[in-house]
Protein backbone atom coordinates (compact mmCIF):
# COMPACT_ATOMS: atom_id res chain seq x y z
CA UNK A 1 0.00 0.00 0.00
CA UNK A 2 2.65 1.98 1.01
CA UNK A 3 4.62 1.57 -2.33
CA UNK A 4 1.35 2.10 -4.04
CA UNK A 5 0.74 5.73 -2.30
CA UNK A 6 4.49 6.66 -3.23
CA UNK A 7 3.73 5.80 -7.31
CA UNK A 8 0.76 7.35 -7.36
CA UNK A 9 2.30 10.76 -5.87
CA UNK A 10 5.19 10.56 -8.14
CA UNK A 11 2.91 10.47 -11.39
CA UNK A 12 0.70 13.37 -10.07
CA UNK A 13 4.55 15.32 -9.39
CA UNK A 14 5.39 13.82 -12.94
CA UNK A 15 2.27 15.44 -14.19
CA UNK A 16 2.41 18.58 -13.03
CA UNK A 17 6.05 18.80 -14.22
CA UNK A 18 4.95 18.53 -17.75
CA UNK A 19 1.80 20.24 -17.48
CA UNK A 20 1.94 23.06 -21.06
CA UNK A 21 3.55 26.32 -19.83
CA UNK A 22 0.93 29.03 -20.43
CA UNK A 23 2.43 32.09 -22.64
CA UNK A 24 1.25 35.30 -21.05
CA UNK A 25 2.23 39.02 -22.78
CA UNK A 26 4.47 39.33 -19.41
CA UNK A 27 6.72 36.73 -20.82
CA UNK A 28 7.25 39.34 -23.93
CA UNK A 29 7.41 42.25 -21.99
CA UNK A 30 10.77 44.13 -23.17
CA UNK A 31 9.73 43.78 -26.97
CA UNK A 32 5.65 44.43 -26.68
CA UNK A 33 6.96 48.03 -24.82
CA UNK A 34 9.11 48.91 -27.64
CA UNK A 35 6.54 48.19 -30.09
CA UNK A 36 3.90 50.38 -27.83
CA UNK A 37 6.24 52.89 -28.03
CA UNK A 38 6.69 53.14 -31.59
CA UNK A 39 3.29 52.88 -32.22
CA UNK A 40 2.91 56.11 -29.55
CA UNK A 41 5.42 58.21 -31.39
CA UNK A 42 3.80 57.59 -34.96
CA UNK A 43 0.18 58.39 -33.16
CA UNK A 44 1.57 61.89 -31.76
CA UNK A 45 3.37 62.57 -35.07
CA UNK A 46 0.08 61.74 -37.23
CA UNK A 47 -1.76 63.99 -34.73
CA UNK A 48 0.55 67.16 -34.51
CA UNK A 49 1.02 66.70 -38.79
CA UNK A 50 -3.18 67.38 -38.64
CA UNK A 51 -2.96 69.81 -36.62
CA UNK A 52 -0.36 71.57 -38.13
CA UNK A 53 -2.60 71.72 -41.34
CA UNK A 54 -5.66 71.83 -40.03
CA UNK A 55 -5.06 74.63 -37.74
CA UNK A 56 -4.42 77.44 -40.48
CA UNK A 57 -7.23 75.52 -42.73
CA UNK A 58 -9.29 76.19 -40.39
CA UNK A 59 -8.17 79.64 -39.42
CA UNK A 60 -8.71 80.83 -43.06
CA UNK A 61 -11.69 79.34 -43.58
CA UNK A 62 -12.94 81.08 -39.86
CA UNK A 63 -11.20 84.41 -39.85
CA UNK A 64 -10.75 85.43 -43.98
CA UNK A 65 -13.53 86.82 -45.75
CA UNK A 66 -15.11 85.29 -48.94
CA UNK A 67 -14.77 87.68 -51.88
CA UNK A 68 -17.72 86.44 -52.84
CA UNK A 69 -21.71 86.61 -51.45
CA UNK A 70 -23.27 83.34 -53.44
CA UNK A 71 -26.34 83.62 -54.40
CA UNK A 72 -28.96 80.33 -54.02
CA UNK A 73 -29.37 79.07 -57.60
CA UNK A 74 -31.58 75.42 -58.10
CA UNK A 75 -31.26 73.82 -61.75
CA UNK A 76 -33.02 70.91 -63.36
CA UNK A 77 -31.25 67.90 -63.88
CA UNK A 78 -28.89 68.38 -67.03
CA UNK A 79 -30.32 66.86 -70.21
CA UNK A 80 -28.81 63.58 -71.58
CA UNK A 81 -25.75 63.31 -74.24
CA UNK A 82 -27.60 61.53 -76.29
CA UNK A 83 -29.68 61.82 -80.21
CA UNK A 84 -28.36 65.34 -81.01
CA UNK A 85 -26.01 65.97 -78.41
CA UNK A 86 -24.40 62.58 -78.56
CA UNK A 87 -20.84 62.87 -78.02
CA UNK A 88 -18.34 62.81 -80.52
CA UNK A 89 -14.75 63.82 -81.94
CA UNK A 90 -15.91 66.18 -84.47
CA UNK A 91 -14.42 69.24 -83.14
CA UNK A 92 -11.14 67.26 -83.57
CA UNK A 93 -11.25 67.77 -87.16
CA UNK A 94 -10.91 71.39 -86.78
CA UNK A 95 -7.17 72.93 -87.54
CA UNK A 96 -5.69 75.39 -85.57
CA UNK A 97 -4.62 78.81 -87.33
CA UNK A 98 -1.54 80.90 -86.24
CA UNK A 99 -1.07 79.09 -83.03
CA UNK A 100 1.14 81.30 -80.58
CA UNK A 101 0.31 84.57 -82.39
CA UNK A 102 -3.10 85.04 -81.36
CA UNK A 103 -3.92 85.30 -77.08
CA UNK A 104 -7.87 85.49 -76.89
CA UNK A 105 -9.63 85.62 -79.95
CA UNK A 106 -12.94 85.95 -78.40
CA UNK A 107 -14.94 86.75 -81.44
CA UNK A 108 -14.57 87.28 -85.03
CA UNK A 109 -16.13 88.79 -87.87
CA UNK A 110 -15.62 89.32 -91.78
CA UNK A 111 -16.04 91.67 -94.36
CA UNK A 112 -15.74 89.97 -97.73
CA UNK A 113 -12.49 87.49 -97.18
CA UNK A 114 -10.83 89.42 -94.38
CA UNK A 115 -11.21 87.95 -90.88
CA UNK A 116 -11.23 90.42 -87.73
CA UNK A 117 -10.77 89.31 -84.49
CA UNK A 118 -9.84 91.06 -81.09
CA UNK A 119 -7.37 89.85 -78.44
CA UNK A 120 -6.16 89.66 -75.14
CA UNK A 121 -3.46 92.66 -75.33
CA UNK A 122 -6.04 95.22 -76.90
CA UNK A 123 -5.38 94.89 -80.14
CA UNK A 124 -8.23 94.43 -83.12
CA UNK A 125 -6.63 92.41 -86.12
CA UNK A 126 -7.04 91.77 -89.31
CA UNK A 127 -6.68 88.68 -91.08
CA UNK A 128 -6.09 88.49 -94.88
CA UNK A 129 -4.71 86.39 -97.44
CA UNK A 130 -2.84 84.25 -94.43
CA UNK A 131 -1.31 87.23 -92.91
CA UNK A 132 -2.03 88.75 -89.82
CA UNK A 133 -1.46 92.42 -88.42
CA UNK A 134 -2.97 94.98 -85.98
CA UNK A 135 -5.65 97.34 -87.24
CA UNK A 136 -6.22 98.89 -83.82
CA UNK A 137 -5.76 99.20 -80.15
CA UNK A 138 -8.14 100.34 -77.89
CA UNK A 139 -6.56 101.11 -74.77
CA UNK A 140 -3.12 102.11 -74.17
CA UNK A 141 -0.01 100.07 -72.53
CA UNK A 142 1.37 97.89 -71.08
CA UNK A 143 -0.64 95.03 -72.12
CA UNK A 144 -0.75 91.64 -71.46
CA UNK A 145 -1.80 90.33 -68.09
CA UNK A 146 -5.09 90.71 -66.01
CA UNK A 147 -3.28 93.41 -64.36
CA UNK A 148 -3.32 95.45 -67.04
CA UNK A 149 -6.42 94.73 -68.79
CA UNK A 150 -8.34 97.97 -67.36
CA UNK A 151 -6.02 100.11 -69.43
CA UNK A 152 -5.29 98.47 -72.01
CA UNK A 153 -8.66 96.92 -73.18
CA UNK A 154 -9.59 93.38 -73.78
CA UNK A 155 -12.04 93.42 -77.24
CA UNK A 156 -14.87 90.88 -76.69
CA UNK A 157 -17.67 91.07 -79.07
CA UNK A 158 -16.90 92.25 -82.64
CA UNK A 159 -19.92 92.76 -85.69
CA UNK A 160 -19.28 93.91 -89.14
CA UNK A 161 -22.38 96.16 -90.67
CA UNK A 162 -23.74 96.06 -94.12
CA UNK A 163 -21.91 99.36 -94.24
CA UNK A 164 -18.59 97.64 -93.79
CA UNK A 165 -18.09 98.92 -90.64
CA UNK A 166 -16.68 97.34 -87.77
CA UNK A 167 -17.91 97.42 -83.94
CA UNK A 168 -16.34 96.53 -81.20
CA UNK A 169 -17.48 95.36 -77.56
CA UNK A 170 -14.78 96.44 -74.81
CA UNK A 171 -14.94 94.53 -71.67
CA UNK A 172 -13.52 97.75 -69.96
CA UNK A 173 -13.59 100.76 -72.18
CA UNK A 174 -17.15 100.31 -73.88
CA UNK A 175 -18.51 100.56 -77.81
CA UNK A 176 -16.17 101.45 -80.31
CA UNK A 177 -16.44 101.71 -84.10
CA UNK A 178 -13.40 101.05 -86.10
CA UNK A 179 -12.63 101.58 -89.86
CA UNK A 180 -11.62 98.50 -91.19
CA UNK A 181 -9.23 100.19 -93.62
CA UNK A 182 -7.74 102.86 -91.65
CA UNK A 183 -8.16 101.49 -88.39
CA UNK A 184 -9.94 105.02 -87.28
CA UNK A 185 -11.28 104.44 -83.87
CA UNK A 186 -14.32 106.13 -82.29
CA UNK A 187 -16.05 106.19 -79.18
CA UNK A 188 -19.93 105.54 -78.98
CA UNK A 189 -20.21 104.35 -75.45
CA UNK A 190 -18.18 104.68 -72.55
CA UNK A 191 -18.06 102.92 -69.63
CA UNK A 192 -17.44 106.01 -67.80
CA UNK A 193 -21.00 107.00 -67.96
CA UNK A 194 -23.56 105.31 -65.65
CA UNK A 195 -26.51 104.13 -67.24
CA UNK A 196 -29.40 104.04 -64.76
CA UNK A 197 -27.42 104.88 -61.75
CA UNK A 198 -25.40 102.05 -62.50
CA UNK A 199 -21.74 101.89 -64.36
CA UNK A 200 -20.96 99.59 -67.51
CA UNK A 201 -18.37 97.51 -65.18
CA UNK A 202 -18.22 94.06 -68.01
CA UNK A 203 -19.03 94.94 -71.55
CA UNK A 204 -19.48 91.32 -73.76
CA UNK A 205 -20.97 91.29 -76.66
CA UNK A 206 -22.77 93.14 -79.32
CA UNK A 207 -25.05 93.17 -82.26
CA UNK A 208 -26.14 95.57 -84.87
CA UNK A 209 -28.92 95.91 -87.23
CA UNK A 210 -28.34 95.61 -91.12
CA UNK A 211 -29.19 99.66 -90.80
CA UNK A 212 -27.01 100.01 -88.63
CA UNK A 213 -29.24 102.09 -86.17
CA UNK A 214 -29.49 100.23 -83.42
CA UNK A 215 -26.52 98.45 -80.84
CA UNK A 216 -27.51 95.97 -78.87
CA UNK A 217 -24.97 94.79 -76.37
CA UNK A 218 -24.72 93.04 -72.58
CA UNK A 219 -23.07 94.63 -69.78
CA UNK A 220 -22.18 91.04 -67.45
CA UNK A 221 -22.32 92.95 -64.02
CA UNK A 222 -22.50 96.03 -62.78
CA UNK A 223 -20.15 94.93 -60.06
CA UNK A 224 -17.73 92.88 -61.52
CA UNK A 225 -14.93 93.47 -64.19
CA UNK A 226 -13.95 90.58 -66.93
CA UNK A 227 -10.83 89.37 -64.97
CA UNK A 228 -13.54 88.22 -62.08
CA UNK A 229 -15.06 86.47 -63.99
CA UNK A 230 -15.45 83.27 -62.20
CA UNK A 231 -16.41 85.42 -59.29
CA UNK A 232 -19.24 86.51 -61.52
CA UNK A 233 -19.49 82.95 -62.13
CA UNK A 234 -19.89 81.53 -58.92
CA UNK A 235 -21.33 84.50 -57.27
CA UNK A 236 -24.81 84.10 -59.47
CA UNK A 237 -25.51 87.44 -58.67
CA UNK A 238 -28.01 88.89 -61.40
CA UNK A 239 -27.10 92.37 -62.14
CA UNK A 240 -26.36 91.56 -65.51
CA UNK A 241 -28.42 93.87 -68.38
CA UNK A 242 -29.16 93.87 -72.20
CA UNK A 243 -28.96 97.63 -73.97
CA UNK A 244 -29.82 99.49 -76.80
CA UNK A 245 -27.77 101.91 -78.01
CA UNK A 246 -29.30 104.73 -80.96
CA UNK A 247 -26.74 105.14 -82.73
CA UNK A 248 -28.58 108.89 -84.31
CA UNK A 249 -29.95 110.19 -80.63
CA UNK A 250 -26.66 108.45 -79.14
CA UNK A 251 -29.30 107.18 -76.50
CA UNK A 252 -28.56 104.51 -74.16
CA UNK A 253 -32.17 102.17 -72.94
CA UNK A 254 -32.17 99.21 -70.80
CA UNK A 255 -33.76 96.55 -72.09
CA UNK A 256 -33.64 93.93 -69.65
CA UNK A 257 -31.99 93.66 -66.24
CA UNK A 258 -31.72 91.35 -62.92
CA UNK A 259 -29.53 88.70 -65.67
CA UNK A 260 -27.06 86.48 -64.76
CA UNK A 261 -23.92 87.00 -66.60
CA UNK A 262 -25.93 87.97 -69.57
CA UNK A 263 -23.03 86.75 -72.46
CA UNK A 264 -23.69 86.32 -75.92
CA UNK A 265 -25.79 88.56 -78.30
CA UNK A 266 -27.69 87.93 -81.40
CA UNK A 267 -30.76 89.21 -83.51
CA UNK A 268 -33.37 87.41 -85.35
CA UNK A 269 -32.94 86.98 -89.36
CA UNK A 270 -36.20 89.48 -88.81
CA UNK A 271 -34.49 91.85 -86.47
CA UNK A 272 -38.01 91.38 -84.13
CA UNK A 273 -36.16 90.26 -81.58
CA UNK A 274 -32.82 89.60 -79.52
CA UNK A 275 -31.34 86.19 -78.23
CA UNK A 276 -29.35 86.51 -74.99
CA UNK A 277 -27.52 83.99 -73.43
CA UNK A 278 -27.35 83.94 -69.91
CA UNK A 279 -24.78 82.02 -69.00
CA UNK A 280 -24.98 81.10 -65.33
CA UNK A 281 -28.38 80.04 -65.97
CA UNK A 282 -27.64 77.78 -68.67
CA UNK A 283 -30.06 79.39 -70.66
CA UNK A 284 -30.85 81.54 -73.86
CA UNK A 285 -33.21 84.49 -72.87
CA UNK A 286 -35.50 86.03 -75.82
CA UNK A 287 -36.44 90.34 -76.14
CA UNK A 288 -38.53 91.45 -78.81
CA UNK A 289 -37.59 94.75 -80.19
CA UNK A 290 -39.55 95.31 -82.84
CA UNK A 291 -43.61 94.24 -84.26
CA UNK A 292 -46.55 93.49 -82.22
CA UNK A 293 -44.42 91.52 -78.98
CA UNK A 294 -42.35 94.71 -78.90
CA UNK A 295 -41.03 94.88 -74.92
CA UNK A 296 -42.01 91.17 -74.57
CA UNK A 297 -39.68 89.02 -72.86
CA UNK A 298 -39.44 85.24 -72.72
CA UNK A 299 -37.26 82.06 -72.64
CA UNK A 300 -35.55 80.75 -76.11
CA UNK A 301 -33.93 77.88 -74.81
CA UNK A 302 -33.28 76.69 -71.15
CA UNK A 303 -31.65 73.74 -69.17
CA UNK A 304 -28.79 73.37 -71.90
CA UNK A 305 -26.24 70.91 -72.01
CA UNK A 306 -23.31 73.29 -70.88
CA UNK A 307 -22.96 76.99 -70.19
CA UNK A 308 -23.10 79.57 -73.02
CA UNK A 309 -20.91 82.19 -74.30
CA UNK A 310 -21.50 83.84 -77.80
CA UNK A 311 -24.54 83.31 -79.88
CA UNK A 312 -24.26 83.51 -84.15
CA UNK A 313 -26.41 82.90 -86.33
CA UNK A 314 -25.73 79.38 -88.75
CA UNK A 315 -26.80 79.38 -92.66
CA UNK A 316 -29.20 77.52 -91.98
CA UNK A 317 -31.51 79.88 -90.01
CA UNK A 318 -30.84 78.38 -86.86
CA UNK A 319 -27.96 79.43 -84.05
CA UNK A 320 -24.64 78.22 -83.45
CA UNK A 321 -24.11 78.32 -79.44
CA UNK A 322 -20.61 78.15 -78.06
CA UNK A 323 -20.44 76.18 -74.53
CA UNK A 324 -18.06 77.64 -72.14
CA UNK A 325 -18.06 74.68 -70.30
CA UNK A 326 -20.49 71.80 -69.83
CA UNK A 327 -23.10 70.11 -67.60
CA UNK A 328 -22.32 66.48 -68.57
CA UNK A 329 -24.85 63.91 -68.38
CA UNK A 330 -23.72 61.35 -67.35
CA UNK A 331 -21.40 62.96 -65.14
CA UNK A 332 -21.06 65.31 -62.76
CA UNK A 333 -21.35 69.19 -63.05
CA UNK A 334 -19.81 71.12 -60.34
CA UNK A 335 -21.46 74.19 -61.14
CA UNK A 336 -25.03 72.41 -60.50
CA UNK A 337 -23.52 70.61 -57.49
CA UNK A 338 -22.50 74.00 -55.79
CA UNK A 339 -25.75 75.92 -56.79
CA UNK A 340 -27.55 75.03 -53.87
CA UNK A 341 -24.19 75.14 -51.70
CA UNK A 342 -23.35 78.77 -51.03
CA UNK A 343 -21.58 78.13 -47.98
CA UNK A 344 -19.07 75.61 -49.88
CA UNK A 345 -18.42 78.10 -52.50
CA UNK A 346 -17.50 80.95 -49.90
CA UNK A 347 -14.77 78.21 -48.70
CA UNK A 348 -13.49 77.49 -52.02
CA UNK A 349 -13.17 81.35 -52.71
CA UNK A 350 -11.45 81.61 -49.27
CA UNK A 351 -8.97 78.97 -50.14
CA UNK A 352 -8.45 79.16 -54.16
CA UNK A 353 -7.90 81.73 -56.75
CA UNK A 354 -9.53 82.18 -59.63
CA UNK A 355 -6.63 80.59 -61.87
CA UNK A 356 -6.69 78.00 -59.56
CA UNK A 357 -10.02 76.99 -60.09
CA UNK A 358 -9.32 77.09 -63.50
CA UNK A 359 -7.62 74.37 -63.59
CA UNK A 360 -10.30 72.41 -61.96
CA UNK A 361 -12.64 73.22 -64.87
CA UNK A 362 -12.64 69.97 -67.21
CA UNK A 363 -11.51 70.83 -70.75
CA UNK A 364 -14.33 69.64 -72.91
CA UNK A 365 -14.85 71.74 -75.74
CA UNK A 366 -18.82 71.48 -77.31
CA UNK A 367 -20.84 73.97 -80.09
CA UNK A 368 -24.64 73.13 -80.35
CA UNK A 369 -26.46 74.11 -83.94
CA UNK A 370 -29.59 75.20 -82.25
CA UNK A 371 -32.77 75.10 -84.76
CA UNK A 372 -34.90 78.60 -85.23
CA UNK A 373 -37.07 77.45 -82.19
CA UNK A 374 -34.52 76.57 -79.71
CA UNK A 375 -34.26 72.58 -80.49
CA UNK A 376 -31.05 71.36 -80.74
CA UNK A 377 -30.08 69.98 -84.16
CA UNK A 378 -27.03 69.02 -83.84
CA UNK A 379 -23.35 69.44 -81.91
CA UNK A 380 -19.59 68.88 -81.83
CA UNK A 381 -17.10 67.78 -79.41
CA UNK A 382 -14.09 67.53 -78.36
CA UNK A 383 -14.20 65.72 -74.76
CA UNK A 384 -10.97 66.70 -73.61
CA UNK A 385 -10.02 69.94 -75.81
CA UNK A 386 -7.03 67.96 -77.37
CA UNK A 387 -7.65 70.35 -80.26
CA UNK A 388 -10.17 73.11 -79.72
CA UNK A 389 -9.96 74.34 -76.11
CA UNK A 390 -12.28 77.31 -74.29
CA UNK A 391 -14.04 77.82 -77.01
CA UNK A 392 -15.83 80.94 -77.22
CA UNK A 393 -17.61 81.61 -80.10
CA UNK A 394 -18.54 79.84 -83.39
CA UNK A 395 -18.60 81.97 -86.41
CA UNK A 396 -20.21 80.35 -89.60
CA UNK A 397 -18.55 81.93 -92.96
CA UNK A 398 -18.03 80.04 -96.07
CA UNK A 399 -18.17 76.42 -95.43
CA UNK A 400 -16.08 77.11 -92.46
CA UNK A 401 -16.95 77.28 -88.58
CA UNK A 402 -14.24 79.44 -87.04
CA UNK A 403 -13.56 79.28 -83.48
CA UNK A 404 -12.70 81.64 -80.90
CA UNK A 405 -11.03 81.25 -77.58
CA UNK A 406 -11.06 83.39 -74.45
CA UNK A 407 -7.92 82.19 -73.36
CA UNK A 408 -6.64 79.51 -75.70
CA UNK A 409 -3.47 81.15 -78.14
CA UNK A 410 -4.80 80.68 -81.41
CA UNK A 411 -8.20 80.29 -83.79
CA UNK A 412 -9.45 77.01 -85.02
CA UNK A 413 -11.26 76.42 -88.64
CA UNK A 414 -13.67 73.78 -89.43
CA UNK A 415 -14.49 72.43 -92.43
CA UNK A 416 -18.54 71.44 -92.11
CA UNK A 417 -18.73 70.02 -95.20
CA UNK A 418 -16.38 67.11 -93.64
CA UNK A 419 -18.80 66.74 -90.66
Amino acid sequence: MHCQRMNETDGLRYRRLNRPTIITDESHAPENKNSSYSGKVFRVTLVMLAVTLLVPLIGAIVLLESPIEPQYLSFPEPPLMSGALEPNFKLRQAERLFEGQLIGPESMANIGGVLYTGTADGKIVKIEDGKMHTLATLGRPPCGTQKDEPNCGRPLGIRASQNRTLFVADAYLGIFEVNPFTGEVEELVSTQSPVNGKRLSFVNDLDVTRDGRKIYFTDSSSKWQRRDYAYLFMEGINDGRLLEYDTLTKEVTVLMDDLRFPNGVQLSPNEDFVLVAELTMARIRRCYVSGLNKGGLDLFVENLPGFPDNIRSSSSGGYWVAMSAVRPNPGFSMHDFLSQKPWIKKIIFKLLSQETLMKFVPKYSLVVELHDTGVCKRSFHDPHGVVATYVSEAHEQDGYLYLGSFRSPFLCRLNLNEV
